[in-house]
């Protein structure tokens, strides 16, 4: 297996793959460009990122390259599917709390001044419009999104797909979200460490993962200070403030990159109550969470999926 690292979307990339070194060099390298060139479109913190311009767009017909038309269609549906709970257009949330700059930004160390802010009324994001034929977007003017997570997800399996092409087995790994399709050689699984949140530098067990895709969600990695208290980037649509959950992380698996990112995330902030009710429908998708007290919970099915061929 040969690896190739490097930094895009605030976080550290890890390719990995079997097959011919000057093939896969090759590779690695069109797999960067394309994970790069993808930030610039996904990017809210890109003043020029077609995102942003299309957060700048509000209450006009924006056309959309195919790439954000696919990620937003994809958006809508899951929006629905995870009954509001992965919602993008949580964005004036995330600004309030003090994340409106990069988490690499945000990590410098400054202590955020809390905002005083009035729970003010504001379009849902089943307000936005997309238009198939023409692949336009039209958002209400009191609208911004965050495709952050979802984005990743899909760059990653897009990332992935572009390297199997010289590759006998892969694994595109963006900072938590992973698609890995094949098997390495010799292997029957893939075996992913199932990360301590608590302790980022220690592994509470080791999976055993089948092709497909794993993300993790969490309320510790990507957190900051904003007067003095702890915030963290996942936001509550129902209340517009850090999910309070007694889980700290919640690992998912499903076929696509994408659904295991928006499950992972659902999940993680409806929590143990509607854990059932977001999987109903769902036999595909699995997960693990972990409490505080680093206690291990699961999906009915986590066990054969995460478990499977040890």
């Amino acid at each position: 297996m040969e690896y190739y690292e490097f930094r895009a979307m605030n976080t550290n990339i890890v390719l990995a793959a079997d097959g011919n070194l000057d093939n896969l060099t090759r590779a690695f390298e069109d797999t960067r460009r394309y994970i790069q060139q993808s930030e610039q479109r996904f990017s809210r913190f890109l003043a020029q990122s077609e995102l942003s311009r299309l957060n700048r767009s509000g209450g006009e017909w924006f056309e959309a390259s195919p790439d954000l038309y696919a990620v937003l269609k994809l958006a809508q549906s899951y929006f629905y599917q995870t009954g509001g709970l992965f919602d993008p257009s949580i964005l004036p949330d995330l600004k309030r709390l003090g994340y409106d700059r990069s988490m690499d930004e945000l990590r410098l160390g400054e202590i955020l001044p809390v905002f005083v802010w009035q729970p003010q009324l504001r379009s849902g994001f089943d307000a936005l419009q997309l238009e198939g034929e023409s692949q336009r977007i039209r958002m209400p003017d009191d609208m911004e999104i965050d495709l952050g997570g979802i984005a990743k997800g899909w760059i990653a399996e897009q990332a992935a797909k572009l390297l199997i092409q010289s590759a006998s087995a892969c694994t595109v790994n963006t900072g938590g979200d992973m698609v890995l399709l094949g098997l390495p050689a010799g292997q029957k699984a893939w075996e992913i460490g199932l990360e301590d949140p608590l302790h980022p530098e220690q592994n509470l067990t080791v999976l055993a993962v089948r092709p497909g895709a794993v993300a993790t969600s969490s309320v510790v990695k990507r957190s900051w200070l904003q007067g003095g208290k702890l915030r963290h980037h996942l936001i509550d649509p129902r209340n517009g403030q850090p999910a309070d959950t007694i889980w700290l992380s919640v690992t998912a698996y499903a076929p696509q990159a994408a659904a295991a990112e928006v499950f992972a995330k659902a999940l993680l902030i409806g929590g143990t109550g509607q854990a059932g009710g977001l999987l109903a429908g769902h036999p595909e998708i699995a997960y693990i969470a972990v409490d505080g007290q680093g206690k291990l919970w699961g999906s009915h099915n986590s066990q054969e999926v995460f478990y499977a061929n040890q």
